[in-house]
């Protein structure tokens, strides 16, 4: 629980990279809507230029906001653990390439990619979660359930909108990050097209 608290705490900086945030909300709901900002980080300007992409991250930065809550609270009523999210250096990795991505079409193809990738992490231990959990917590196999298939979904999502905006006929989440180098030097992914 602690891996997946940490998991989606980085996830909200990525998610509010990409989306923007806003300190004060506006009464209408817009397409140039922002995330809150994660505790410890700056607030910071949309870097993703898609609607599609900053409407992607504003519905993971709230899902994964309350699943933080939720397994702290399991957290904390079972066990005892007032546990604080930190950010893992396999994290701080994902969320430096989002951060010297320019803004715009760079940004959006290394989100899809770095995002992807941050999604597939989590679905070994996501999978040991519903399978090998104590039977006494349904409830956490519940939240495991969940997370698998939004994440699962998601990470299909991003592999169709790079090959619907970058011609990335098959990007490969599992892969690892840095042997393919982009355009600014970013670590990219593997996939048979090419950007």
């Amino acid at each position: 629980m602690q891996m997946a608290v940490d998991h989606h705490f980085a996830a909200l900086r990525m998610t509010e990279l990409a989306a923007g945030t806003d300190v004060q909300r506006d009464a209408d709901i817009s397409a140039s809507e922002g995330t809150s900002p994660t505790p410890g980080y700056a607030t910071t300007p949309a870097k993703a230029s898609l609607d599609d992409l900053k409407s992607m991250a504003r519905r993971n930065n709230r899902m994964q906001r309350e699943e933080i809550m939720k397994m702290q609270g399991f957290l904390r009523d079972w066990y005892g653990v007032q546990y604080q999210p930190r950010v893992r250096p396999e994290n701080a990795v994902q969320i430096a390439i989002l951060e010297r991505a320019q803004t715009g079409a760079d940004f959006n193809h290394a989100f899809y990619e770095v995002f992807a990738r941050h999604h597939y992490t989590l679905m070994e231990p996501v999978n040991a979660c519903m399978t090998g959990t104590d039977l006494g917590h349904d409830e956490l196999r519940m939240e495991c359930r969940g997370m698998w298939h939004s994440q699962i979904a998601d990470i299909e999502m991003m592999r169709m909108e790079l090959k619907k905006h970058f011609g990335i006929e098959d990007y490969q989440p599992f892969r690892n990050l840095e042997p393919l180098k982009g355009n600014n030097g970013l670590p990219r992914g593997d996939h048979s097209g090419g950007h």
